[in-house]
């Protein structure tokens, strides 16, 4: 078909089909029109840690949808089927990718802390910490959500299809039943929390018996709420009865009842951070910054990586996971005591991944025996006088990868934080207990700590959710994982196999996991990990090892085409279209 006939076909059809069409309908099916008749360009792509959520966003796109539209298909698919690691009742950072003006977004949806929150939050009447589940379970765990502010704010800025259609697939599978997946039965049959809260156990369990895999499982309330948002957009969430809802769950909560209030809710804004982007070899690695602690300790660990002999070690040696420990173990000696929420704190971000200063500090790998614990260095622009934070941050939440038909690409990372959240749930969805990832005592050595609760503050995260670009500035791998604060060295880890060990993405995912947060170095568990284990003992390392169920899903683009790659530790799958 030439060029005016093209033309002619959509003028002509929108005059059939658009007349009784509303102004987002009908650009919606003016984009659809333009996509079925000029073509798609390049193939789309989404890598995500579900069958359900994959189809879902590549279904999207398949309508016309760009990349943030099919981000919000998978992540409402996935408060559907993996309620376990994330969903509305959580947060999301989001990265996004304009291929036409070769410009990058940075979105922060982290919860934040209610008004009334002090700083002594989670002590005892002793002033010690409480025991981490004491903590998690029920509502002082909980913040406000911020995932639906984030989607809405994406989607306004970057958004084609109309806003309630991205909520048909999740809707159909909260209506119509899903079937359990192992991980889900996995976690239901391992956590023995699940039993302590009456509506967890309500929702997941029949008979006191956690659903089996491959069992039918349908969530009506869930359904009822995903249409009031489709309907009404956050406002629903954010003004409304699903509000008055999660408020007094919160504070009729079976263990550590709380206040949420409405005007917590009203306050809540999804962010534009300023991007944070380094350089590792020839090329560019953009990542999440403040709040999230991700992106600036992944590339902490490449820049110390770079600046040592790291690339001289044989791929996958005991040499090179050695030195890997030790880029992690300084970074994470910086990461406890710098990062929090930019806006209460002053983080050096720009001094934590200073070349200088890394070069200075990566003199503290010890190349042939395990160095210890790090001491923190003193970055330019750093608060010398800053406790150190020891807040945990344990597996879960969920990460997804999509490149639409016109290049443009989405990294995000989602959660609730602990499996399922805070062990509430509210609309049909659970509540997260993010509220935990801050350091629960204020202060250590009579210095303040930066990650401290405080009203309307963002606690401090691990999700590191990444792009990396080559020498030409071309996008070359869409990156991120879930698993608590292991989310930074499963990152690193990619982003080393690719780019040092020369592997396709798969491969990279596939690697063991090898992890050290400025202690105990931890090691996949698993039969071809024997030998390391024994090795970095050897080298002084105290080993302990672990399953490390890490959650990694991505794309590469080659000149060949997507190299895309899902968690085989997980559920997940990497689909093209």
């Amino acid at each position: 078909m030439t060029g005016p006939l093209r033309r002619l076909a959509v003028f002509s059809l929108l005059l059939l089909a658009g007349c009784s069409l509303t102004g987002d309908e009908r650009a919606a099916t003016l984009h659809r029109l333009s996509l079925g008749l000029f073509g798609q360009g390049q193939p789309t792509m989404v890598a995500s840690a579900h069958p359900y959520a994959t189809r879902a966003g590549l279904d999207i796109m398949a309508r016309g949808g760009s990349a943030v539209d099919a981000a919000i298909a998978v992540a409402l698919v996935l408060t559907v089927v993996e309620p376990e690691a994330s969903g509305i009742g959580g947060g999301t950072f989001l990265l996004y990718w304009d291929e036409a003006t070769k410009s990058l977004v940075t979105y922060d949806g982290r919860e934040t802390a209610p008004g009334s929150a002090p700083e002594t939050l989670f002590l005892d009447d002793t002033g010690t910490p409480k025991k981490f589940f004491d903590k998690v379970l029920g509502g002082k765990s909980v913040g406000v959500p911020g995932a639906i502010a984030l989607y809405a704010k994406a989607h306004d800025a970057h958004g084609k299809l109309p806003w309630a259609e991205l909520f048909d697939p999740a809707i159909d599978l909260a209506e119509n039943g899903f079937e359990v997946s192992p991980k889900l039965n996995r976690w239901l049959t391992r956590l023995p929390t699940v039993d302590q809260m009456p509506q967890i156990r309500a929702y997941f369990t029949d008979n006191g018996l956690p659903y089996p895999v491959g069992a039918t499982l349908k969530n009506p309330d869930l359904a009822h709420s995903l249409r009031l948002i489709a309907a009404q957009g956050p406002d629903a969430f954010y003004k409304g009865t699903i509000t008055d809802e999660i408020i007094e769950n919160v504070a009729h909560a079976p263990l550590n009842p709380a206040t949420l209030t409405r005007a917590d809710f009203a306050a809540y804004e999804a962010k534009v951070r300023g991007n944070l982007c380094g350089t590792y070899r020839q090329y560019t690695v953009c990542s999440m910054p403040a709040p999230s602690s991700g992106g600036l300790t992944v590339l902490q660990i490449l820049g110390l990586l770079e600046a040592s002999d790291f690339d001289d070690q044989e791929p996958g040696s005991t040499q090179a996971w050695h030195m890997f420990v030790e880029a992690s173990r300084i970074a994470f000696a910086d990461r406890d005591f710098y990062i929090a929420d930019p806006d209460f704190v002053d983080v050096p971000s720009a001094g934590l991944i200073d070349k200088a200063y890394l070069a200075a500090r990566a003199k503290l790998i010890n190349k042939n025996h395990f160095g210890g614990k790090a001491p923190h260095g003193a970055p330019p622009g750093g608060n010398p006088d800053a406790g150190e934070d020891a807040s945990p941050e344990l597996p879960s939440t969920s990460h997804f990868a999509i490149v639409d038909p016109r290049g443009n690409a989405v990294t995000a990372t989602a959660t609730v934080e602990f499996a399922f959240g805070s062990h509430l749930m509210a609309g049909g969805f659970i509540l997260n207990n993010e509220l935990t990832d801050f350091s629960a005592r204020p202060e250590a050595g009579g210095l303040k700590i930066a990650n401290r609760v405080e009203p309307g503050k963002r606690p401090r995260s691990s999700m590191a959710p990444t792009f990396v670009f080559d020498e030409n500035g071309k996008l070359y791998m869409v990156i991120g994982s879930a698993g608590g604060a292991n989310i930074i060295g499963y990152v690193a880890k990619v982003i080393v196999g690719v780019v040092d060990w020369n592997l396709d993405l798969q491969s990279a995912i596939n690697l063991p996991n090898v992890i050290n947060q400025n202690g105990t170095t931890l090691v996949e568990d698993r039969p071809d990990t024997v030998a390391l284990a024994t090795a970095l003992e050897a080298m002084g390392h105290e080993v302990s090892r672990a399953e490390l169920m890490s959650g990694l899903n991505g794309i590469r683009l080659t000149p060949r085409g997507f190299d895309g790659g899902a968690d085989p530790r997980r559920d997940g799958t990497a689909e093209a279209r």
